[in-house]
């Protein structure tokens, strides 16, 4: 057996079936287009319309093959744990859609393992489903020994989707580590539970079509699903007995070693640790490459659990400051070849993982503060799962650590109540994923699919006509296809060729109509349900409208014309935005309306007012300059080499359009846009907020719009300026004038006020002074029209004229709401006085509540009625 790389395996898997007539692909997003996934958990996802025959590989490729990055955390505690469990992993994978089958599939599999990887057949086991005879007649077949064959029940070796839907038997490849790795049996076999068989390859046979009532019929193409785990093969081909032994992610744990201080294999806790970093570094690098930022939900989610994990364990091991960058430049060094997007966005990857272990410090320290109060609140040695739980919930303290911190105090921890918070967790994410890839057949709604597999692509001819000639495919009208549409109807229309743009990319849908001598039908939006297939949505105003007919598709000129300048002024502003903010800056969303545009983009922090005038400035400049706007196709693959900026989190094909703004932008785009940049006319930012974390957004408006924001603007100005009577540039310097005098009066004011309120405080005073049991001078008064720093402030006023040892109990009324407060000295609170206690027993009669220290209390409530009577109940515990 030779030594391989993880590159050299990777590389040398899709060449092999390439070779077999497979067509190589790029691994999809992790993000997947199916929303009842999470994430991309299977090299299967991005194929369901082609297992599901909804769609078709062209001549003359018999399948596909993929290397796919994919990220599962349903058991993320058990990562490090052992060397096997990993949350990102590499998946090989093969696929068929009715073009092979098992013969040559296993034929190719061991070929593949004894020739290529050089396994030893020797070494080579395999299972099958317990009734699948015919699989084992293959293998048998193909030289192997009839002992190294195991039949495996339906929990093993036998392949749902769900309860009903696509299904079929399964065989796995073993390679035999050694009885030295074993549990000693001599009937140890593969599906043993020790680590003497280690399963590196799974083929799915995909031949069912699983029915109600427990029975299969076949299916009218059988197909094959196969998923090789990378690092898995590659600790085999490396000769290491864990995932976390070879190349790739030895090398994250010395980035561990170096960060922390540990030395990898002295110390076991130390290298859960070390492998629980090295593994979520992976996971966290790609899935911000893939678009996904940290937040509280869903993707989001799980992103900053996994980020806040690593950063937890690096910190308990002594690792100071912000380190997970250091993984990412590995990461992206190491894999930055086979995975361009990590190369790509590596700079906005560090930013995120930078600004999230920032922000994780802060949590941290109060879940240590959380962790003390639970501590100095405990009645009992245990420390409650809940609060266990929510420490490793809220605030991402492993229950390893708090059980840690919790000794040193003498507490234990109840584990078993944790355990149970932990396994309704793990409940509800697996009901949530519904097992990965079975959620992803079972929920496939394929009407939209079926529709564009029978009338074919809509061709678009938007990019040069207004107006087209087109056939009418197919109606829709209250959710059924239906052969015509009357006047008064609403629906969907599918043409064979459109000039209408379908919302895609932030860009709106065309309006327009549809006109011919039998019909006049209105488009109020046009959409893509699924990718090739345009649905203009109708209302028939005259005539009659069916399938077959011949119509005109008009869209609105004027209005494209308006979007389209939008369109090509968020490329220009996105460029602009990079030149002045930084590389890390991506574009994150967008809306392109005719009125104005929207424009997220990745930054972490407000733009200040100089940086949002110089994006401006640079804009308009290159409107101004009259750039011609071209656009043209390559590969994806090209476009990349050319450095052209592809939308952060977006998905493209093999080919892609490029839209080039002569010497300032190329970007990837389908959207329609300017011929030159003077087009737009003029651009201006009209506001800029946060929507999230790490996300800043801008508005704009173009030509027309923004000449009517400018007016407006400048109505608004010319409005003030004859207010203030001052001529227009000056009326910035009068308003500042006006608001210093206003500050200047509003003082007077308000020392003219408190010298008011003063003297009020001090004829009241004469008649609402009593002397308290304990012999001290209390006040009982009630003032008018303070707010709870009037009455602080009053208590001021007392304190320096009684000069001594002195307490009150003050009330007011303001803007029908009660408030109350107490205060005293030192020298009272000694002799028996206590704030917070009189509050808490007179507040009730206000219908309210509060407390606070000895020296000074205050409440608020809800029934200012009930002040005298406040007041009354003071008297009584203090005279």
């Amino acid at each position: 057996m030779k030594y391989m790389t993880t590159a050299q395996i990777r590389e040398a898997y899709l060449h092999y079936f390439e070779e077999k007539g497979c067509k190589r692909l790029p691994s999809s997003s992790l993000v997947p287009d199916d929303p009842s996934l999470l994430l991309t958990s299977a090299g299967m996802v991005q194929f369901k319309p082609y297992f599901l025959q909804l769609k078709h590989l062209e001549e003359p490729y018999i399948g596909t093959t993929t290397v796919q990055k994919c990220v599962r955390t349903n058991d993320i505690d058990i990562i490090g744990t052992d060397g096997r469990h990993l949350s990102f992993f590499e998946m090989l994978g093969n696929f068929s859609f009715g073009a092979y089958f098992k013969k040559e599939m296993c034929a190719w599999a061991l070929d593949f393992s004894v020739n290529v990887l050089e396994l030893p057949f020797e070494k080579l086991y395999f299972t099958v489903f317990e009734d699948d005879d015919e699989t084992i007649g293959i293998w048998e077949g193909l030289g192997v020994d009839p002992s190294h064959i195991t039949r495996l029940g339906e929990d093993d070796n036998f392949w749902r989707a769900g309860p009903t839907g696509p299904c079929g038997p399964c065989s796995e490849v073993y390679y035999d580590q050694g009885p030295e790795v074993g549990c000693g049996r001599p009937d140890c076999a593969p599906g043993c539970d020790c680590d003497r068989f280690l399963e590196y390859w799974n083929l799915v046979f995909t031949q069912y079509d699983g029915q109600e009532d427990g029975s299969f019929k076949p299916l009218p193409k059988k197909n094959i699903d196969t998923g090789m785990g990378l690092e898995r093969i590659a600790a085999i081909m490396q000769g290491v007995q864990s995932n976390f032994d070879t190349d790739v992610l030895h090398g994250l744990i010395e980035v561990a070693q170096r960060v922390t201080g540990k030395r990898y294999g002295e110390n076991e806790k130390d290298d859960r640790a070390l492998r629980v970093m090295a593994d979520h570094a992976r996971s966290v690098t790609f899935m911000i490459s893939d678009g996904i930022l940290p937040g509280n939900e869903g993707r989001e989610y799980v992103l900053r659990r996994l980020l806040r994990r690593a950063v937890m364990k690096g910190s308990l091991l002594g690792a100071e400051g912000a380190f997970m960058g250091q993984f990412v430049d590995n990461i992206v060094e190491v894999m930055g070849d086979v995975y361009p997007q990590i190369v790509e966005n590596r700079e906005l990857i560090n930013r995120v993982v930078l600004s999230e272990e920032e922000r994780f410090g802060a949590t941290l320290r109060q879940g240590r503060a959380y962790l003390e109060d639970a501590l100095a609140s405990l009645e009992g040695d245990e420390l409650s799962g809940a609060q266990a739980f929510t420490l490793h919930d809220t605030y991402g303290f492993p229950l390893e650590v708090t059980e840690e911190i919790c000794a040193e105090a003498g507490i234990s921890v109840n584990r078993e109540e944790f355990d149970e918070y932990m396994e309704r967790q793990r409940t509800r994410a697996r009901a949530a994923t519904q097992n990965d890839a079975e959620a992803a057949w079972s929920t496939y709604d394929g009407s939209m699919s079926a529709l564009l597999e029978e009338v074919g692509a809509t061709q678009f001819t938007g990019y040069d006509e207004n107006e087209t000639e087109a056939r009418v495919l197919a109606l829709v009208s209250g959710g059924k296809r239906v052969e015509a549409m009357e006047a008064g109807m609403q629906g969907g229309v599918v043409l064979d060729r459109t000039p209408f743009y379908a919302e895609m990319g932030g860009q709106v849908g065309d309006t327009g109509e549809l006109v011919s001598e039998a019909c006049l039908v209105k488009v109020s939006d046009t959409l893509q349900p699924e990718g090739g297939l345009t649905m203009h949505h109708v209302e028939v105003e005259e005539g009659r409208i069916a399938v077959g007919q011949k119509v005109a598709a008009r869209i609105d000129v004027m209005r494209r014309e308006r979007i389209r300048r939008n369109h090509s002024a968020t490329h220009i502003l996105h460029k602009a935005l990079r030149e002045v903010l930084g590389d890390h800056v991506k574009q994150a969303g967008s809306y392109v309306a005719p009125d104005r545009l929207r424009f997220d983009f990745t930054h972490f922090q407000a733009c200040t007012r100089e940086e949002l005038d110089e994006v401006e400035r640079i804009a308009n400049e290159k409107i101004m300059q009259n750039l011609p706007v071209s656009t043209y196709e390559c590969s994806l693959d090209e476009a990349r080499a050319a450095g052209v900026t592809a939308l952060f989190g977006e998905k493209y094909g093999e080919v892609v359009r490029v839209v080039d703004v002569q010497g300032f932008s190329q970007e990837l785009c389908g959207g329609t846009h300017v011929r030159s940049t003077a087009e737009i006319g003029l651009v201006k930012i009209s506001s800029q907020s946060s929507v999230g974390a790490s996300l800043r957004r801008i508005e704009a408006v173009t030509s027309f719009d923004a000449i009517a924001y400018l007016n407006r603007i400048e109505g608004e100005l010319r409005e003030t300026a004859a207010e203030l009577k001052v001529p227009l540039f000056d009326v910035s310097e009068r308003t500042a004038g006006n608001l210093a005098e206003l500050k200047r009066i509003q003082h007077q004011f308000n020392r003219a006020k408190q010298a008011a309120m003063e003297g009020d405080i001090m004829d009241a005073a004469e008649s609402g002074r009593y002397v308290a049991k304990a012999g001290y001078p209390v006040f009982i008064l009630k003032a008018k029209d303070l707010r709870a720093e009037g009455l602080r402030h009053s208590w001021d006023v007392l304190r320096a004229q009684v000069q001594g040892d002195c307490a009150v109990v003050l009330a007011s009324e303001n803007e029908g709401k009660p408030l109350l407060l107490a205060a005293g000295t030192e020298q009272a609170v000694a002799a028996g006085f206590h704030a917070g206690e009189i509050i808490r027993a007179i507040a009730p009669h206000i219908k309210g509540g509060g407390g606070g220290k000895p020296t000074m209390a205050q409440a608020g409530g809800k029934d200012a009625q009930g002040i005298d009577a406040a007041l009354e109940h003071a008297r009584e515990i203090l005279l």
